[in-house]
């Protein structure tokens, strides 16, 4: 089983996102956690498979968020979500350490399909960003 983590500042994504997943039988949502802080402490504590990591949020932005993690190690996937589509969102968040990036316009479909390509050890881009980076 897959121990995912969802970390997002809106009640509403983290909601949906929990109830989407839940229903993969192949996923156990660990830990809901609504700010990068959070975040940080979840994974220190519960060593999750994969992060799904918003990148604005507050005190501490999913962006440092990920290179903090990425200080303590390299196990843990992290998928960065965003309703940004601008590649310097996409690029920072990459170069923090993170293994993919998903808009929020994403399919739960698409963001099960991103956890289990990241959990092979690939890099996962959502269509909306791969028309992006391809053009």
């Amino acid at each position: 089983m897959i121990k995912v983590i969802i970390a997002d500042d809106h009640k509403l994504v983290r909601e949906a996102w929990n109830l989407l997943l839940s229903r993969d039988k192949r996923l156990s949502i660990i830990a809901i956690c609504e700010n990068g802080r959070q975040v940080i402490d979840a994974c220190k504590t519960l060593s999750p498979d994969v992060v799904l990591m918003d990148i604005n949020m507050e005190p501490v932005s999913g962006i440092e968020a990920t290179k903090i993690i990425r200080e303590h190690t390299d196990e843990i996937r992290i998928i960065g979500i965003s309703v940004h589509t601008d590649l310097p969102y996409v690029n920072a968040l990459m170069h923090a350490g993170a293994n993919g990036y998903v808009t929020k316009n994403s399919s739960g479909e698409e963001m099960i399909r991103a956890i289990m390509l990241v959990m092979e050890g690939k890099q996962y881009f959502c269509k909306e960003i791969s028309d992006i980076i391809s053009s």
